[in-house]
């Protein structure tokens, strides 16, 4: 035992050294020319080799690939989000081009379907109430010059309301829901005439049929439509429908309210018409009974 403690750094580093050197003169020998201590030393070294070298290797290639896998993942990743964008991109004003081409081939139709002389105008502002309802219109034409105070303004789904006055390139709208305004109507089923009158709610489009007789015939969902009387605005153009009824014991009418047909907020072109005397459904007021008469001179139409 003294013998070991007292060599012991040297055996140490005797096999430090000795180790090295059998295996750098084995592996450096031809396999051809192995003797039983080379053989004896490639079987562990072998061993090692297979268990510990190929596998740190395996695992070291195994990682990169993964690294390189994943960059190329990512950049193509990259890529596609890109494509996806622009896609989208392209998407959205493929869509809003078909919106675009839809509502102008019904303002056109409804350009040829209506009698008069009619012409184009733009939406160029609008105003809201703090509940985000429109309360006013503002329009512009190329030729500012047709355009007068009390002509109709319609749209592919009804009846918007009129020019109330000019100033400058544009020219502000009445709404058919304003609390100023009135137009002469009747339930299409029927033939029941009314005035048709905004409300004025700033949270809400809303409009109330006054002048319906209780003997009258009116339902909800009733389509309320202009009665041409008056000569402002044409016969038949969807004005809104009938949303409620209430019909009370006592008084000569029935309250009605009444949905409008058009939906301000999404008004971007509409149709101006042109004097009144091209129209050929326009019957003068002369032929409207006393009771016609009544109405339109509350609306404003005689």
């Amino acid at each position: 035992m003294d013998f070991l403690k007292r060599y012991q750094a040297a055996l140490l580093c005797v096999l430090a050294l000795g180790i090295p050197f059998f295996l750098l003169r084995t592996t450096t020998r031809d396999p051809s020319h192995y003797d039983a201590l080379d053989r004896f030393i490639m079987q562990p070294v072998g061993m090692a080799q297979n268990m510990f070298i190929n596998r740190v290797a395996e695992g070291a290639a195994d990682v990169w690939m993964d690294y390189v896998y994943l960059v190329q993942v990512h950049r193509d990743n990259d890529r596609l989000r890109s494509e996806n964008a622009r896609l989208r991109a392209d998407a959205a004003r493929y869509r809003a081009d078909h919106d675009e081409n839809r509502r102008l081939r019904r303002l056109l139709q409804l350009r040829v379907d209506t009698p008069g002389e009619v012409f184009a105008a733009e939406v160029v502002a609008k105003d809201t109430s703090p509940f985000f309802r429109v309360t006013r219109l503002a329009i512009s034409t190329p030729d500012r010059t047709r355009i007068r105070a009390g002509m109709p303004v319609l749209t592919y789904d009804g009846l918007v309301g009129q020019v109330s006055r000019t100033f400058g390139d544009y020219a502000d709208v009445l709404l058919t829901v304003d609390s100023r305004s009135a137009v002469d109507v009747m339930i299409e089923r029927t033939g029941a005439r009314g005035i048709v009158r905004g409300t004025g709610e700033r949270d809400r489009y809303s409009a109330r049929v006054e002048y319906l007789q209780r003997t009258d015939d009116v339902r909800v969902g009733d389509a309320v439509v202009t009665s041409g009387l008056g000569c402002r605005f044409p016969s038949g153009v969807m004005v809104g429908r009938v949303a409620a009824v209430t019909r009370r014991e006592f008084g000569l009418y029935q309250e009605i309210e009444m949905a409008p047909a058009v939906n301000f907020s999404r008004l971007t072109e509409v149709l101006v018409m042109d004097s009144e005397a091209d129209r050929p459904t326009c019957r003068p007021a002369a032929t409207q009974t006393p009771r016609g008469r009544a109405a339109a001179a509350a609306s404003g139409n005689l």
